[in-house]
């Protein structure tokens, strides 16, 4: 046997001690040595067996270490002198009916000393791996011929795997502790690093706990506030706060922290010179991936603070300057209707058209005050960018205590561009049907159903309860021409008329890129 490594060959097993001391390192010892559960086993075995002494014996490169041991103090001894090295490279039970006739044990110390061991039986202790470890056994001062029982080999086997079973319950709470430590200090690195990089960020970065708790702001935080440094708690927030904008921004933070939405405001705040300045606080929910990814537990929040002091100031000005534009677009609206109602008095027979043509630009009138730029203190009750929004404006006209037009199905979002055509499209439609269609009785409804899937928006604009209709066996008139025109040429879909008894229904086939476009 060399220091660090010997094999020892012995029916059949070729043993590499280095491999084996790693296999008995792994298991937490000092928290078996002499606890009750290995006790209560080597009692039992004594009784079992009706030996004065059993033990549990680890063996070790240089020595054999007695986890537990009845009927002796002594707590371990030199392995070239251990009978379980052997038993625990058997099969099965090792026993030695008389030690003094075993070659192997004749002049052992134990045999020839005070303890006096005449008889040894030990059930060998391997791992899952087939890793020999040691053995549990019983010794006896009395020869046994006889040997033991087939009960009490049965109960030495038994014992022996329970044996096992501790230790590989303390293996495992090693392990655990082990990776909890690694856990925690890794935890610990990346603590400082997300400090050190957050301070190192131009933002202000700030976290809270799971109850809304604020725990840290970087850096950049203290230096805007002014606050002094390593204050993390919520009224050091509440202090820097314009009074205006208190109420509004601890809402929506215990909004966020009731629903676990993320967490988005804009407020102002004190810098450390005196002046309001205003801020975009933003803040996402981290969860305990473990316990269930975006359904676990939220276990802190990370939010950030951005400056958007000038940002605010310049939209505020686009606000003006887009209303002022907007109201002069309207008035040249306007112009155009009066215009065209001046020429109409003189040319009776235009009065019909004159009135449609009017009727289509303040259809579009509508439109564009929809879909133009809005502050949050203009924007319409609708979205801005929602298909249902801009019919529920256009269609106003139409409502009724019964019938009427009605929108179902999934909104659809909308830019400036897709605006105009689908404005003059619907507005088409909705002004037919109440000329010719479900719209020009009471009672008659239409029902516009959205829908949207792989691409792909289909329209279904469907009349009930008027008139009946049949497909005009003549060309189709300007306003339906204008409904192909908006619906095919502008917004690259296509148009499917269906004259049935009950109303027209129209399918409108539209791809979704047409509608808002990135």
């Amino acid at each position: 046997m060399t220091e660090t490594v010997h094999a020892t060959a012995t029916r059949g097993w070729q043993i590499d001690e280095r491999a084996r001391a790693a296999v008995i390192a792994a298991y937490d010892l000092e928290a078996l040595r002499d606890s009750l559960a290995l006790t209560e086993i080597t009692d039992f075995a004594a009784a079992l067996c009706g030996a004065p002494v059993s033990l549990v014996s680890l063996i070790e490169e240089t020595r054999q270490v007695f986890l537990s041991h009845t009927g002796t103090d002594v707590g371990e001894t030199p392995r070239e002198v251990s009978f379980c090295q052997h038993a625990m490279l058997e099969r099965d039970i090792m026993v030695v009916p008389d030690t003094t006739l075993d070659p192997r044990f004749v002049d052992n110390p134990f045999v020839t000393g005070d303890l006096h061991v005449r008889f040894y039986a030990g059930a060998p202790l391997i791992n899952a791996d087939g890793v020999p470890l040691g053995a549990l056994c019983v010794l006896d001062t009395e020869t046994r011929p006889e040997g033991l029982t087939a009960l009490q080999r049965q109960g030495m086997r038994t014992l022996a795997g329970a044996v096992m079973e501790r230790l590989r319950d303390s293996r495992d709470a090693a392990a655990w502790r082990h990776a909890e430590n690694d856990v925690r200090r890794k935890l610990g690195d990346s603590e400082q690093r997300f400090r050190t990089l957050a301070d190192a960020m131009p933002q202000m970065v700030w976290s809270a706990l799971p109850d809304g708790y604020i725990d840290y702001w970087n850096a950049r935080w203290y230096a805007f506030t002014g606050v002094a440094e390593g204050v993390t708690d919520g009224e050091a927030w509440d202090r820097v706060l314009h009074p205006d904008d208190r109420a509004a921004t601890w809402a929506a933070w215990r909004q966020s922290l009731t629903t676990g939405a993320p967490y988005e405001v804009q407020y102002r705040a004190c810098r450390a010179d005196g002046e309001y300045r205003w801020l975009l606080a933003r803040a996402l929910p981290l969860r305990d991936a473990e316990a269930g990814g975006e359904a676990g537990a939220i276990t802190r929040w990370f939010g950030t603070c951005t400056d958007v002091h000038e940002h605010k100031l310049a939209s505020e000005e686009r606000e003006v300057i887009s209303q002022e534009l907007s109201h002069r677009i309207k008035n040249i609206f306007s112009v155009i209707s009066g215009l065209i109602a001046f020429a109409a008095r003189g040319r009776p027979e235009f009065a019909g058209l004159a009135t449609d043509l009017r009727e289509r630009i303040t259809a579009l009138g509508r439109a564009h005050d929809f879909v133009r730029p809005h502050s949050s203190r203009s924007r319409p009750a609708e979205r801005q960018d929602s298909l249902k929004g801009l019919l529920a404006a256009l269609f106003e006209p139409y409502h009724r205590r019964s019938g009427g037009v009605r929108v179902e199905g999934a909104d659809i979002a909308i830019d400036d561009r897709s605006a105009t055509p689908l404005a003059l499209l619907f507005h088409e439609l909705a002004t037919n049907a109440s000329k010719y269609g479900a719209l020009s009785v009471d009672g008659g409804e239409v029902v516009l159903t959205l829908s949207a899937a792989d691409g792909q928006a289909t329209l279904v604009w469907r009349e009930r309860g008027g008139p009946s209709v049949s497909e005009p066996a003549t060309q189709l008139g300007f306003g339906s021409q204008l409904v192909e025109m908006s619906a095919v040429r502008q917004l690259g879909g296509e148009v499917r008329r269906e004259w049935r008894p009950e109303g027209l229904v129209i399918t409108l086939a539209v791809p979704t890129v047409s509608f808002h476009r990135a």
